[in-house]
């Protein structure tokens, strides 16, 4: 009887082992993690408190993920001092603020990308930060650790998804690529969730710690047509050398591309150079935004190395949105219809 008992047990073990069904879950595993895509959008920070129904529009966009972004400042590129005051800014960037959103954000089953970031002076570029000493680096390396690990501490209180290192630093990763690396060692030994960094478009290749985070994150305004309202066919052809390009980075570092923000202006040429806002001398065509977010979504969004991405970006309080006609946001233009959808065949 035991002989039979011991032969039964192998037979099991063997077929529980075999091939076929090891494939079969394998593929099982593969189909979970893919789903979904990270259908985001990146919600403006709110002057004043805001209550579950500044998060029901985010919802009705059919997103899954939003970021939230806090700032802190520097006067200028040359001066290293990362500047965050508690008391000081809107509510939306101080951390009872960041965290109460947060809340209200997975009450309505809305996941949440924490993404600290750093504005400098006027606007200037922060990948430029351009520091002449190691006094002056380290000056920066200190209160940036510090600025980070305070929203390091809240995204692991209050359990949300993903948190974002930084954004646009190019000269600070390049310059000082051992602080990054221990930076992340510190933020893993408080925090869980998944971790990204978000590279421009132009220099996210030349990052060297993607290994060490889940997702190649990519500011992804990438030029891709020289015309006032772009068509369908130059948008699928001037996508295949980025296409082939982010295949190639999230080949080599076996992680999915995921856009950290990604977005269009309402104006013409909206597609030459879409990291630039429009000047006066560029009217609102909310038909080139439309067509640009839809191009995106049929050349992109449903590449099996594509994670989603963070659409720039959604106002809550309606005093934020003056002016608006021809900046990124899609609300109440073509393009809010054109994401909607494209979020809904993604879920």
């Amino acid at each position: 009887m035991k002989k039979i008992l011991y032969l039964l047990l192998a037979v099991s073990i063997i077929s529980c082992n075999s091939p076929n069904e090891k494939g079969a879950q394998n593929q099982l595993d593969s189909n979970i993690k893919t789903i979904s895509k990270i259908n985001g959008i990146s919600f403006v920070a709110t002057r004043d408190s805001i209550d579950h129904t500044a998060i029901t529009p985010v919802k009705n966009y059919n997103a899954n993920y939003a970021a939230i972004i806090p700032y802190a400042w520097m006067k200028s590129l040359e001066q290293p001092q990362v500047n965050y005051e508690e008391n000081r800014g809107w509510w939306g960037e101080k951390p009872h603020g960041v965290a109460s959103t947060a809340n209200h954000m997975k009450d309505q089953g809305i996941e949440v990308l924490l993404k600290p970031q750093i504005w400098i002076g006027r606007g200037d570029y922060t990948g430029n930060i351009k520091l002449e000493s190691e006094e002056a680096w380290k000056v920066l390396e200190d209160s940036y650790t510090d600025y980070i690990m305070r929203f390091v501490h809240i995204a692991a209180k209050e359990k949300v998804g993903m948190f974002c290192i930084g954004t646009e630093l190019d000269s600070f990763v390049k310059e000082r690529p051992a602080y990054w690396l221990q930076l992340i060692k510190n933020i893993r030994k408080v925090y869980s969730g998944k971790l990204t960094y978000a590279a421009n478009w132009d220099n996210y290749k030349h990052v060297t710690f993607w290994n060490d985070l889940d997702y190649v994150g990519v500011d992804a305004y990438f030029p891709l047509s020289d015309e006032k309202t772009p068509n369908a066919a130059t948008l699928q052809q001037n996508w295949k050398k980025w296409k082939d390009e982010m295949k190639g980075v999230s080949k080599k570092y076996g992680k999915k591309i995921l856009f950290s923000e990604y977005g269009y202006i309402s104006a013409d040429y909206a597609g030459k150079e879409p990291w630039k806002n429009a000047g006066e001398d560029r009217a609102v065509n909310e038909e080139a935004q439309q067509v640009l977010l839809q191009g995106l979504y049929d050349n992109v969004w449903q590449e099996e190395w594509m994670a989603g991405g963070f659409i720039w970006k959604h106002h809550a309080e309606k005093s934020r949105r003056r002016g608006y006609e021809k900046l990124f946001t899609p609300q109440g233009k073509k393009a809010q219809v054109t994401v909607t959808e494209a979020y809904r065949l993604s879920l």
